[in-house]
């Protein structure tokens, strides 16, 4: 077993989490006409949760990393003796298991919601808003408005397991929902 990580000022924690992060989202981009680097991505939802008046290091790390270990080759071990078990914790309860098919994985996601602790609720919540205010400006090539409207309804499912955490963020994602339901003329 690794010996614990000792606690890291705030900015050297984040600072050493978006290094790592953009390292290892390196190569990737997202599915957008722009191939807008991936690293973005983590990069909004850690901001996202700043903006939530969020100062908790392990968290704000774990934003960082949360798509590390399902979308490169990433284990959870590098992850531990980086970065300490509260942060690669936080991370397993955020990441989808790749080895189960795609609608399995999102029904799993609406299923482990209510279950998830508050910290993985708010980083799941943040994550979501990211998601869904990137529709409109870099959706993934060959999303049409029903599969955007099915997308809606899906992070709405998952999202109604982990609110009630942080009002800030309940609110910016009901206030992204329905800027999007407008966008995309549904009401």
């Amino acid at each position: 077993m690794n010996e614990p990580i000792p606690e890291a000022p705030l900015s050297e924690l984040l600072v050493r989490a978006a290094a790592f992060a953009a390292e290892r989202h390196r190569s990737q981009r997202r599915k957008d006409d722009a191939a807008t680097p991936y690293i973005n991505h983590p990069l909004q939802v850690a901001e996202l949760l700043v903006s939530a008046n969020i100062c908790d290091a392990a968290l704000l790390a774990a934003a960082m990393l949360h798509d590390t270990v399902e979308d490169t080759a990433t284990s959870f071990a590098e992850i531990e003796s980086a970065f300490g078990a509260e942060v690669c914790g936080l991370v397993a309860e955020v990441t989808d298991d790749k080895s189960l098919p795609k609608q399995r994985r999102k029904e799993l996601q609406i299923e482990h919601a209510p279950h998830k602790s508050p910290r993985a609720k708010q980083l799941k919540i943040a994550d979501k808003i990211c998601n869904i205010r990137d529709l409109s400006d870099i959706s993934p090539v060959g999303w049409d408005r029903e599969r955007k409207a099915e997308y809606l309804r899906w992070a709405e499912a998952v999202v109604a397991g982990c609110e009630g955490i942080n009002d800030w963020l309940d609110e910016q994602f009901r206030l992204a929902v329905t800027a999007k339901r407008r966008e995309l003329g549904f009401s």
